[in-house]
């Protein structure tokens, strides 16, 4: 049976910079990604990495807050599943991802808009 250790989910507001340091740190203590949420929010994108824990139930959020023309690392060479979240960050919300390891180029989803919940479907 699993401990809980600490019910309340934990957010830390980071740097891009220290995004892929954190995000090894992270997979060095076992816990899995289960969702990356990107929103545009005040003219800057909030990405949300949420990483779990399921021996204990530890949810941990790595809030990244960048401009629209600054490049996010993927993590998919630490996390492969990351691909899927990172591509339709990058298709619906125009988030600029480097070196996704599988880029599906604006073919995941069939959608008729460009990037229809971020800043290009505003300026329209």
């Amino acid at each position: 049976m699993a401990v809980i250790i600490k019910k309340e989910p934990e957010q830390k507001t980071i740097t891009i910079a220290e995004l892929l340091p954190e995000v090894i740190a992270i997979r060095k203590r076992g816990m899995r990604v289960c969702q990356i949420c990107a929103a545009w929010v005040n003219e800057q994108f909030e990405l949300s990495y949420t990483f779990a824990n399921d021996g204990n139930y530890l949810l941990l959020t790595l809030r990244v807050v960048i401009d629209k023309d600054v490049e996010v690392p993927s993590i998919t060479p630490i996390y492969p599943s990351a691909v899927f979240y990172e591509n339709e960050m990058k298709e619906l919300f125009g988030v600029k991802v480097e070196n996704i390891s599988m880029d599906y180029k604006d073919k995941f989803y069939r959608i008729e808009e460009k990037t229809p919940f971020g800043p290009e479907s505003e300026d329209e």
